[in-house]
């Protein structure tokens, strides 16, 4: 079984990694070079190229990679071509294929507010951007039966499209993230926020409560990290006595998966009724806007709390997130694909 992924993403780079410890002949591939540098098999570079020659470097990669690769891993939702003609190609060669959303890809205010959390924002909120989800949703479907979701939190958004919605934790390779948990004694601890995308994170928020903190003259450090490659992003990280994921969507995404990774405590908005949805003992400290600043008062006081939680989220990961189990979910799949 030869398996391609494509075209971005961090995480698929770590499922190849991990498929092919157990046998599977996987490939990661960019379309583009990111701006935040991580290392994939393929880059196809088309940032460097003419609108003409971008269409003619995706259909000779098309053409080359039906040689090659039986099983066609899509991820964001993305495939080949702009308007995913390329599909029907594949199924005409008899090609495999499964498409792995995200978040931002699929995620519509008007789902996203029937559960009934006050705070949630998406990158498409307009109707006309809906329908655009609406739209890819329905092309992706007519060829391709088996979609991936990360947790129940984006399950909802794509569960009427797909003929089988697989929900396929993220992956984390634990040998990259040697966890240095939080000082016992650290009277002034690091709390470090590294968001993706400001308002989906709801960063305004979080500086709102450090400003509190700081005007109660609570002794702390923070660092908001952006704009930096992955690399030196871990290396803060490391620092860290406190991570902030995000205070808005519900669910916790891959920054905060590797801040349990590190043997961080981790703080973060679950949304009440996706809680049970976790493996039991999620070690999350769950925060929201209006809950933010006390909850890091609480922390930054307690420096035998944040060791614990830290202890505790690194088993949690290590149980229920290490990629080398994870691998095996992800070729059961491409097994029923």
């Amino acid at each position: 079984m030869k398996v391609l992924h494509l075209p971005v993403g961090r995480q698929m780079i770590e499922m190849c990694d991990a498929v092919r410890q157990i046998g599977v002949d996987a490939t990661s591939c960019h379309f583009r070079e990111r701006s935040v540098l991580i290392q994939t098999d393929q880059c196809l570079h088309l940032e460097r190229l003419s609108g003409s020659e971008r269409k003619r470097q995706r259909e000779k990669f098309l053409v080359e990679a039906v040689k090659h690769y039986d099983v066609f891993h899509f991820h964001f939702g993305e495939t080949f071509f702009k308007d995913r003609s390329d599909l029907a190609f594949l199924k005409s060669h008899g090609k495999k294929l499964v498409v792995q959303h995200r978040g931002s890809d699929v995620r519509m205010l008007s789902i996203a507010r029937s559960f009934d959390n006050p705070f949630v924002r998406v990158k498409s909120g307009r109707r006309r951007e809906e329908k655009n989800i609406i739209h890819k949703l329905n092309e992706l479907s007519k060829y391709i039966d088996h979609a991936i979701v990360a947790d129940y939190e984006l399950f909802p958004y794509i569960e009427k499209y797909y003929k089988h919605t697989h929900v396929l934790r993220q992956f984390i390779t634990l040998d990259k993230f040697n966890p240095v948990y939080p000082s016992k004694k650290n009277d002034k601890p690091l709390i470090i926020h590294a968001p993706t995308n400001t308002y989906l994170k709801g960063t305004e928020y979080v500086l709102e409560a450090i400003e509190r903190l700081r005007r109660k003259k609570i002794p702390f450090d923070f660092h908001l990290i952006e704009n930096v490659t992955h690399e030196e992003a871990i290396h803060s990280y490391r620092r860290a006595d406190i991570i902030i994921d995000q205070l808005l969507q519900g669910s916790f995404g891959v920054f905060g998966l590797e801040g349990m990774a590190l043997g961080k405590p981790v703080v973060c908005f679950i949304r009440d009724d996706l809680k049970r949805k976790y493996p039991p003992s999620l070690p999350i400290v769950n925060a929201n806007p209006t809950t933010c600043y006390d909850v890091l008062k609480h922390l930054v006081k307690r420096p035998l709390l944040r060791h614990s939680i830290g202890l505790a989220g690194r088993k949690y990961v290590e149980k229920y997130y290490d990629s080398r189990n994870l691998a095996e979910e992800l070729k059961l799949i491409y097994t029923e694909l």
